[in-house]
């Protein structure tokens, strides 16, 4: 649906839609190893979230729709790591 959204609350690496579930997707990469999930800050989430609010603001058909918070990691030479479902607020 997007990629790089941004707004003055956060910023969205990627925003799609599943069936009836909104994904939004956190990706990060990394020169040397793998990014992993533990890059990702409590308060990075949080301000993922707050975007997507805004997303969904600006979107009234989408309003009714489930969220789902993804993580994609990056780099070391491997393939991209997807995790699913990885954050709740």
């Amino acid at each position: 649906m997007a990629r790089n959204f941004r707004h003055a609350r956060g910023e969205i690496d990627i925003i799609a839609q599943k069936g009836q579930v909104l994904v939004w997707v956190e990706v990060k990469q990394r020169q040397k190893g793998r990014a992993s999930l533990a890059d990702v800050s409590p308060q990075q989430w949080a301000r993922i979230a707050a975007a997507a609010s805004a997303f969904v603001g600006r979107h009234q058909a989408l309003q009714t729709l489930a969220w789902r918070f993804d993580f994609i990691g990056l780099g070391g030479g491997v393939w991209p790591r997807h995790l699913k479902g990885v954050w709740r607020f």
